[in-house]
């Protein structure tokens, strides 16, 4: 997974219509699957705030948030058109170190095209970590 960084924290630039939490994080590990009935376990490992200049410094390589939720979006269809739709698990514990593990069954919209998996937080539409990644050695190049 991705951690919200650059020009995607805040909300000038949302992804799915979920903008970024207002600080950078990271992601250490994650896997998850997600099947066509709605099933969804994911497990992340090290969620927490980058080591930067703009995160204060008692926040550092932390998670400040009791508990996040995975929110799944797919482009599904509307009448004669496309549309997006979001849908969001209940909130589930994480620890201070971005670690949490979830098992549950979301309702997914049928069709489901595309769908994007993003850690969010348990108590506000903001996001931590989305699929995707970043090579930092050829970001070194």
């Amino acid at each position: 997974m991705y951690g919200v960084d650059g020009p995607l924290v805040g909300n000038a630039f949302p992804l799915r219509g979920i903008p970024g939490d207002d600080l950078p994080w990271t992601v250490e590990s994650a896997n998850g699957w997600l099947d066509t009935d709605g099933h969804l376990t994911v497990q992340v490992k090290g969620v927490v705030f980058t080591d930067d200049e703009e995160v204060p410094a008692n926040l550092r390589g932390t998670n400040d948030e009791p508990t996040f939720r995975v929110a799944i979006s797919c482009t599904t269809e509307k009448e004669d058109g496309i549309a997006r739709r979001n849908v969001f698990t209940e909130p589930f514990p994480a620890t201070p170190e971005g670690d949490a593990r979830v098992r549950t069954t979301v309702e997914l919209p049928n069709p489901c095209v595309a769908p994007t998996a993003f850690i969010v937080a348990g108590t506000e539409d903001k996001w931590f970590a989305v699929v995707g990644f970043e090579d930092e050695e050829e970001e070194e190049e």
